[in-house]
């Protein structure tokens, strides 16, 4: 019986891999073909009609298991995450990783149903080790993000002292992108080139704010444009502009060291009955194996994980606090 649960579950997971990755190719052939259009339209030729740069798409109604994935909007969420995270994956290459890391998690259920029976336990444990790779892309895409929070209040005096010396707006993204570090130099860089291939200043900047997901760069964005539409000094703005994200960090430190002890203690709740339970398992086994093999011991283990994600999320929204 567990060797052909777990035979259905590769098979199943082989099939749906394959179609991921012919969808996925569909997808990277519409792709390149708009990105052929767009370098055309920037050289001259009128055959396409492209505003934005390097941008996804997807066909406008398609079908099967496309269609499946468009309603789930998986590949767009997933593109977008990758896209932040600064990877050079793709939807289908995430999806395979998720679906070859699900594998070994699968075969740990059938071997140790700890969990009520083989068929839920296989299925928890590929299902945690299947999120992996996400969770990998996760944490790429907010230690990006941090970066570039870090970068841009002095990218924004860059601009500003740039203006100040009497250099176009332009000219300014030019050398700006020339001398700040990636990962903020990499999107300056693919804004001055967007609007230097033709593309209109404003949007440029909307999608530079769609690539950097930060409350800043949205700021930024509507600061130029507004002072495009109704004139006044940029350079100031941006220098007042940079002034603002320096404090609301100060700020954000501050609120950061008021909760360490709620975030402290929240990692040490999460973290004490896990590390107790793998203490047990080594020292004595035979009383944990009392706790696995008993059906009333496994819906408790079940109760516990339960519990513990629970109490996780909502000490998370008492300290997490927004700045």
């Amino acid at each position: 019986m567990a060797a052909g649960v777990l035979i259905t579950f590769v098979v199943v997971f082989a099939l749906v891999l394959c179609a991921v990755s012919v969808g996925m190719k569909f997808f990277e052939q519409k792709r390149k073909a708009r990105v052929e259009g767009m370098l055309s339209t920037a050289s001259g030729e009128r055959n396409a009609s492209i505003s934005t740069l390097l941008k996804e798409v997807e066909s406008d109604k398609p079908g099967g298991w496309q269609g499946l994935l468009a309603r789930l909007q998986f590949s767009r969420k997933a593109q977008t995450q990758i896209s932040e995270a600064g990877m050079s994956w793709t939807p289908g290459r995430l999806m395979t990783a998720m679906g070859v890391m699900a594998l070994p998690g699968l075969v740990a259920g059938v071997l140790f149903p700890i969990l009520l029976n083989g068929f839920i336990t296989a299925l928890i444990f590929g299902a945690c080790c299947g999120y992996l790779p996400y969770l990998y892309v996760s944490a790429k895409r907010k230690k990006r993000i941090a970066r570039m929070e870090d970068q841009f209040p002095d990218a924004l005096d860059f601009l500003a002292r740039s203006m100040r010396a009497g250099h176009a707006f332009s000219a300014s993204l030019e050398m700006l992108g020339g001398e700040l570090e990636d990962p903020l130099g990499q999107e300056v860089r693919a804004l001055f080139n967007e609007q230097n291939l033709g593309a209109p200043i404003d949007v440029a900047l909307r999608n530079f704010a769609i690539r950097v997901p930060l409350l800043d760069a949205r700021f930024f964005t509507t600061s130029v444009l507004l002072q495009k539409q109704t004139g006044g000094n940029l350079s100031e703005i941006l220098t007042r502009l940079a002034y603002i994200i320096r404090e609301r960090f100060r700020l954000r430190g501050q609120v950061k060291a008021a909760s360490s002890h709620g975030r402290f203690t929240a990692t040490i709740l999460s973290l004490l009955p896990v590390a107790t339970g793998i203490c047990l398992a080594v020292v004595a086994p035979a009383y944990m194996k009392v706790l696995t093999d008993d059906p009333n011991g496994k819906k408790l283990i079940c109760a516990a994980i339960v519990a513990q994600l629970m109490g996780k999320f909502v000490i998370g929204k008492i300290v997490g606090i927004k700045v």
